[in-house]
């Protein structure tokens, strides 16, 4: 029975929303847990200083290939750097040919292929929004955890907005007990609303940031529509059980004989707006029609 190592930056409580999608993509190429591959896990837990262990550890088991996601993309280099030989599928959002995963996207040759979320270029379009629904300038704050690659992306991404973007600053939170903070340094400044970067982290305490965002009167922007359920305004961005049932699929076509440097690098073909106007309600705000006849999603 072929073994994939599955190597996520997270906890594994994060993962098991996600694994659904995965493991549904592996079943579509003819591939079950527990029947015809087993899987072994390693859970980062937010730590990225235990990546390197991790990958290492995993690569000196007789695996077939590595799922490495989590990190933006930290935890798929890490993997990367950990072999040169064993398969590896990545769910990144980078670069991944300027961050040195693959030599092009459509042919990426070496070991490693995957999905690239590319997460940064959608960071414009977030203010753009946030803008339309803040009738005064607002301060953008991205609560973003350093020492991660798109963080230092989606930061440069912003001043392709020009005089739009009013005053822009940026607030970090590396844990989960400086979020808060973060919190109270925005409302310090008047922060007139929030941009959430597409963060795995973040994304971990999506519960944390929207309740902050209610209590402090913030509008605030997000990468995923997971957010948007746990109460969030609006989000923007591509399906990330859709990402993970598509490396699931690379995982199971790999497994079937092809060569990772020959499958190109998958990007998201559909990014989507949902409105929350339960949560719109909730601060006061009144969402603009133009708005809503574009969402894709609308909760009332």
């Amino acid at each position: 029975m072929p073994v994939v190592g599955f190597l996520y930056g997270g906890t594994s409580a994060d993962a098991a929303y996600y694994l659904p999608a995965f493991r549904r993509g592996m079943r579509e190429m003819g591939y079950i847990e527990g029947r015809n591959v087993a899987i072994e896990f390693r859970w980062a837990e937010d730590r990225y200083d235990r990546a390197a262990a991790l990958a290492e550890d995993l690569v000196r088991r007789p695996l077939s290939l590595i799922v490495a996601i989590g990190g933006g993309g930290f935890v798929a280099k890490t993997a990367k750097t950990a072999t040169t030989t064993i398969p590896i599928v990545f769910l990144a959002n980078l670069d991944p040919v300027e961050s040195g995963l693959v030599a092009s996207l459509n042919r990426p040759g070496g070991n490693a292929t995957g999905i690239s979320l590319f997460g940064s270029l959608l960071e414009p379009k977030k203010l753009e929004l946030l803008h339309e629904v803040v009738a005064k300038p607002a301060l953008d704050r991205d609560a973003d955890k350093p020492k991660q690659p798109e963080c230092g992306e989606q930061r440069k991404s912003r001043p392709s907005c020009g005089g739009r973007a009013g005053t822009s600053t940026h607030g970090r939170a590396t844990a989960e007990s400086e979020i808060e903070p973060a919190f109270l340094k925005m409302l310090r400044l008047r922060a007139g609303g929030l941009v959430v970067a597409a963060d795995p982290f973040l994304n971990s305490r999506r519960e944390q940031l929207v309740a902050l965002a209610t209590r402090n009167r913030l509008a605030a922007v997000y990468e995923w529509r997971e957010f948007i359920q746990a109460g969030g305004l609006m989000s923007y961005g591509s399906s990330l059980p859709g990402a993970w049932q598509q490396v699931g699929a690379y995982a199971g076509r790999i497994l079937r004989g092809e060569n990772p440097g020959d499958l190109p690098v998958q990007q998201p073909t559909k990014v989507e707006l949902a409105v929350n106007l339960k949560a719109a309600k909730a601060l006061g705000i009144d969402i603009p029609t133009a708005i809503l006849l574009r969402a894709d999603e609308v909760i009332e």
